[in-house]
């Protein structure tokens, strides 16, 4: 048997506040928050909890607070894809959302790289279907 990839976690500044950006992004939702210790879980509201659950899980993603801030490129980052529009339609969307450009060395790529309110890189994606 292998692994799933089922939790991402992101160490941020703003947990609360990063989470809500990719509530939006992402359309999921606030699944627990500690704000003792600085974590907020959010993932998909159409997907039960549990271990019983068969096939496939969308992955949840954690923001950890961490008192350094970000001052690489990441080398892991998040691709999305729009489900409901157009590709410029989407980044317009997020860029209202708070999400800006970035320039990583793409080039004249298919996807659009952006940043989120913290600096994170990820791409949006034009031509795969989720």
């Amino acid at each position: 048997m292998a692994s799933k990839f089922t939790e991402m976690v992101i160490d941020c500044a703003d947990p609360a506040g990063l989470a809500h950006f990719w509530c939006a992004v992402l359309d999921y939702e606030v699944q627990d928050e500690d704000e003792e210790d600085g974590v907020v879980l959010i993932g998909s509201p159409a997907v039960p909890e549990g271990k019983s659950r068969p096939g496939p899980v969308p992955p949840m993603l954690t923001f950890a607070r961490v008192p350094e801030g970000k001052t690489v490129k990441n080398r892991l980052h998040i691709d999305v894809n729009p489900t409901d529009r157009e590709q410029a339609d989407e980044v317009a969307r997020l860029l209202g959302l708070g999400a800006r450009h970035a320039d990583v060395g793409q080039g004249d790529a298919s996807w659009v790289v952006l940043v989120d309110p913290e600096g994170n890189e990820f791409c949006v994606l034009a031509t795969r279907c989720p």
